[in-house]
């Protein structure tokens, strides 16, 4: 076996569903590359802190493990990990981030539901008073005990929601149906399963239970047999179809959420911050009703407890029509104008929940220069935030940072520099553990 086919081998071990073998295939490659046998290039200013991972849905199949590497092999200096309704990625993420040297964060994102906003449609297309919303900055998959059913109820309801939506489908795709426990939950690693999972078990289903896909598909979906033709050889296109017209507002498995459909925010702040982590608020376009009101909607949320803004750029300026590019990338200078304003620091990056989404926002565009300093300061900030947890029990919402820290911007540009300053690893963080706990914040920084 040639060395590349090793790699390729080992790499492929790093979305294994067992962690053991994840592990293991990270292990040899780190050797191959400490032997020399892959050149792993110098880290670049550049950050991807949304990433989501395999106990989720990854548009790619990586597990924590897989991303950690593949970001030290593209030379991202920053990477963090996000997950809707789980925690489970959180500790194998940063201990696969330290191990290749790369400045790691953890995350986690649902829904919530906003009634102050109930009339007025936020960040979740279609769904009045439902919001996308985030923590950021965990440091452990597991849950204080106060609040550890907090993260099980929002697991139960995501279930709850999956399955109600299977039955639907399944009454409408007969004679093709899906088994929720036999075939949806096999394709997760921890059976966390999204709409993208359960698309996938439709389309095997077909594939195994229709004489003709192509025409079972344009029969059910309602579309013309050659573009299911053109469409079902590529399959995240393909799935995307059928999730519009199945799963979305208008189809036969989609249900209208409602205030009891989702956890409040209140709820969703307190399990944030008993696990040590930040709220951060999270912004699509700027487009919506709700959108349109940001300054209203960042200070109810800043009255709850959000201390960052979550942004996907490249969904923002890297679009073909000239006239949506000028007023989406007006939006996103405003929006990141006003979340400093606000000391709301920016957690920016590009999901890969989908095929075909980057593994690096264009940092050398034109078009984010002007945006492009305050990216690297959020990410430098909530890697800051988390090696001062994990290292000193010292994170953004330790009584240590309240009482040296009392202002957001203060804690914003602390724990920014300390990420400059703390290398990532079993180095930066024995360094960092060297600190009296006791230390105010400038000799910290002049320690370092």
């Amino acid at each position: 076996m040639t060395t590349n086919q090793k790699v390729t081998t080992l790499e492929s071990q790093l979305n294994d569903f067992n962690p053991t073998v994840r592990t293991e295939a990270l292990q040899e490659l780190l050797a191959l590359a400490q032997e020399g046998e892959i050149e792993l290039p110098p880290l670049a200013e550049v950050a991807n802190m949304h990433c989501h991972t395999f106990f989720s849905f990854n548009g790619y199949g990586h597990s924590p493990t897989s991303l950690a590497w593949q970001a030290r092999r593209r030379g991202i200096k920053l990477l963090g990990s996000v997950d809707f309704d789980v925690l489970d990625a959180v500790e194998e993420f940063l201990t696969a981030c330290d191990r290749v040297g790369v400045r790691g964060s953890a995350g986690i994102e649902t829904r919530v539901f906003i009634p102050e906003f109930a009339s007025r449609e936020i960040n979740s297309p279609g769904e009045p008073g439902v919001y996308y919303h985030m923590g950021i900055g965990f440091t452990s998959s597991q849950a204080p005990a106060s609040v550890a059913p907090i993260l099980a109820d929002m697991r139960r309801r995501a279930e709850a929601r999956n399955k109600d939506m299977v039955a639907c489908i399944n009454a409408y795709l007969s004679p093709v149906s899906v088994d929720y426990e036999q075939d949806v939950l096999p394709l997760t690693p921890r059976g966390n399963a999204t709409e993208r999972h359960m698309l996938q078990a439709y389309t095997q289903a077909a594939e195994r239970g229709a004489p003709d896909p192509a025409a079972f598909w344009a029969d059910k979906l309602n579309l013309p047999l050659d573009q299911i033709t053109a469409q079902i050889g590529d399959k995240p296109k393909f799935q995307n179809t059928i999730r519009a017209k199945l799963m979305k507002k208008g189809g036969v498995g989609y249900v209208q959420p409602g205030p009891q459909t989702f956890p409040n925010v209140e709820e969703f702040h307190q399990f944030i911050i008993a696990c040590g982590a930040l709220p951060c608020a999270a912004w699509l376009d700027g487009l919506s009703a709700g959108e349109q009101a940001i300054e209203e909607l960042l200070a109810l949320l800043i009255d709850k407890g959000a201390v960052a803004l979550n942004i996907i750029p490249d969904r923002n300026w890297n679009i073909a029509d000239p006239d949506q590019k000028r007023v989406k990338l007006q939006k996103l200078y405003e929006v990141v104008e006003l979340a400093q304003k606000l000391d709301l620091p920016l957690n920016i990056g590009t999901e890969m929940n989908a095929y075909g989404q980057k593994w690096l926002d264009d940092f050398d565009a034109p078009e984010l220069a002007p945006v492009r300093a305050a990216f690297l300061d959020g990410a430098y900030f909530i890697y800051g935030h988390t090696i001062a947890q994990r290292a000193l029990g010292l994170g953004y919402q330790s009584d240590w940072a309240e009482i040296h820290l009392p202002s957001r911007r203060e804690r914003n540009e602390f724990y920014a520099a300390l990420g400059r300053r703390v290398e990532p690893g079993a180095v930066g963080r024995a360094r960092l553990s060297q600190v009296n706990t006791a230390a105010n914040p400038a000799d910290i920084l002049s320690l370092l």
